[in-house]
């Protein structure tokens, strides 16, 4: 089942996302700040990661992590948050390394990322 983990994603950006996810059949969970440090694979309720001893605490940037999401739902979802406006900056695919991350270890990983490859 595809799902969808949103952080920060409010107002009117937030119910253009909603609306091409239920478009595209993802299952969208909101993320909350007290998930921000339990891995990634038990908030989209993967078997296997329990309670991580992460103290990260949350962030305020918007976030957007696809899990389990075919080329068509992934490219439809991308083409669709342009054309409505509605990008984020830090989005990620989830994987078998990332899953047992914090979402604010992610987060920590993706603003190390763009800031390099925009200086």
């Amino acid at each position: 089942m595809a799902k969808a983990l949103l952080f920060n994603i409010t107002g009117e950006k937030r119910m253009k996302l909603l609306f091409l996810l239920m478009q595209y059949g993802i299952v969208a969970i909101e993320g909350k700040s007290e998930d921000c440090d339990r891995p990634l694979g038990e908030i989209l309720g993967k078997n296997g990661y329990s309670v991580m001893l992460a103290m990260d605490g949350p962030f305020t940037d918007e976030m957007l992590v696809l899990d389990g999401l075919s080329a068509e739902q992934f490219n439809g979802l991308l083409n669709g948050m342009q054309m409505l406006q509605a990008t984020v900056t830090y989005k990620a695919v989830t994987t078998e390394h990332n899953l047992g991350w914090t979402p604010s270890r992610l987060h920590r990983e993706l603003v190390a990322e763009h800031a390099a490859m925009n200086p």
